[in-house]
């Protein structure tokens, strides 16, 4: 599936006068390499830029991935010399990380944070004098985010370490939730990230009244909550019925932790925004009740799960495959045992034979045969004189 993507990547890359080139290489050919990077799945993208190799969880679409390259092969910092340059940037960007000021311990730190966040978002710079009006800075150098029609300013001793600020902030307050932002939000490693998420289902056609609240609750309780939660919606409900293993009604709310793959649902019906604000301190304070896990009774729940979910979609989407896939090792193992039980009634036959011969031979053997028997008898005669012979017959003739 990746194969006529990847191929257009490479031409649009060419064509564009890229210094960054497309190629591919086979991993089960070449394994010590794929070893060396880390390949764990096939295809794996990386971008290799000296020293560092970049791996890109994105979507698996042109677009995204020649972004992605972009971003990655450009400088680390990219300069905003103007308003102009300034207000064009931002129209492109949902969320906008500037540093503001000039060399500084704090730029070191920045830079540092962006060759590794890079994979990520873009990192600019500029002057005070080229941001809009309505940011403020109290004091330079500063590191300022600017999302959602408003803007933060890091504050190293309230955001704590830089990098997991940013890797916090460059989310969007109110996201729209897919596999692949779900994915990105968990797969966090040592940074310390939000661990729970708020997502709002609702159906494509009718707007829900849930999502309004939770929008109010992100924008209003932003400094009550964002360094715990990340609120979002995500239409439909097949996904998450996939990751929850349940079947949810829409529109609905859940709250997943995605350290330890629990969830919340909330007891009663969502009215209005106190009661989400209360929904959410009973989950931080421990009195909502969790469900899900990955205890070793998920984990088993789960491989029956994705077990049944698999056998289902086969026959789904082709029948007749599915019966060839699953009926053909059914007809072969039935077959099998059908022959094992067949050949051990055979053999059980065939011993009770054996075993009747066997005793019929030794009665005979014990008793001898008929013609053992009639010898006996006629040696037994010859041993008498004629006369006792001839009084013999007589004794037998007088008895018939």
């Amino acid at each position: 599936k990746l194969e006529p993507v990847w191929n257009e990547v490479g031409i649009e890359m060419k064509n564009m006068g890229s210094p960054v080139k497309v190629g591919k290489m086979d991993a089960t050919s070449f394994s010590s390499i794929a070893s060396e990077f880390g390949v764990r799945g096939y295809p794996t993208i990386k971008l290799l830029k000296g020293d560092l190799a970049y791996n890109y969880r994105g979507p698996r679409t042109k677009d995204d991935i020649i972004e992605f390259a972009n971003r990655v092969a450009g400088p680390l910092i990219r300069p905003l010399p103007s308003q102009h340059m300034f207000e064009h940037v931002q129209k492109r960007h949902r969320v906008l990380f500037v540093y503001v000021g000039g060399e500084s311990p704090l730029k070191e730190k920045y830079i540092e944070v962006a060759s590794e966040l890079i994979v990520y978002t873009y990192f600019f710079s500029a002057s005070e004098d080229v941001l809009p009006e309505y940011v403020t800075l109290p004091e330079l150098p500063a590191v300022v985010v600017i999302k959602d029609g408003t803007y933060f300013v890091y504050d190293e001793y309230e955001d704590g370490d830089l990098s997991s600020w940013i890797n916090r902030e460059r989310f969007q307050g109110y996201l729209h939730v897919d596999g692949f932002t779900l994915y990105e939000l968990g797969d966090t490693g040592e940074m310390l990230l939000p661990l729970k998420y708020i997502l709002d289902y609702q159906c494509h056609f009718f707007p829900s009244r849930l999502k309004s609240i939770i929008q109010e609750v992100a924008r209003d309780y932003r400094d009550h909550f964002h360094r715990d939660f990340q609120f979002g919606h995500m239409d439909g409900n097949d996904y998450i019925n996939s990751l929850l293993m349940d079947d949810l009604t829409i529109p609905t709310i859940v709250v997943l932790n995605t350290s330890n793959q629990q969830y919340f649902l909330p007891d009663r019906h969502i009215e209005n925004t106190e009661d989400m604000v209360q929904f959410i301190n009973n989950i931080l304070d421990g009195t909502a009740e969790a469900q899900g896990g990955d205890g070793l009774l998920q984990r088993i729940k789960r491989i029956i799960y994705d077990a049944k979910s698999t056998v289902v979609s086969v026959f789904k989407s082709s029948p007749l495959l599915g019966c060839f896939l699953f009926g053909l090792p059914l007809g072969v193992i039935s077959i099998m045992c059908y022959g094992i039980c067949i050949a051990d009634t055979d053999g059980g036959v065939d011993e009770h034979e054996a075993a009747k011969k066997e005793n019929s031979d030794r009665e005979l053997t014990d008793e001898g045969s008929e013609e053992e028997q009639e010898e006996e008898k006629n040696g037994r005669y010859t041993g008498l004189s004629d006369g006792e012979l001839k009084q013999k017959d007589v004794m037998e003739k007088k008895k018939d």
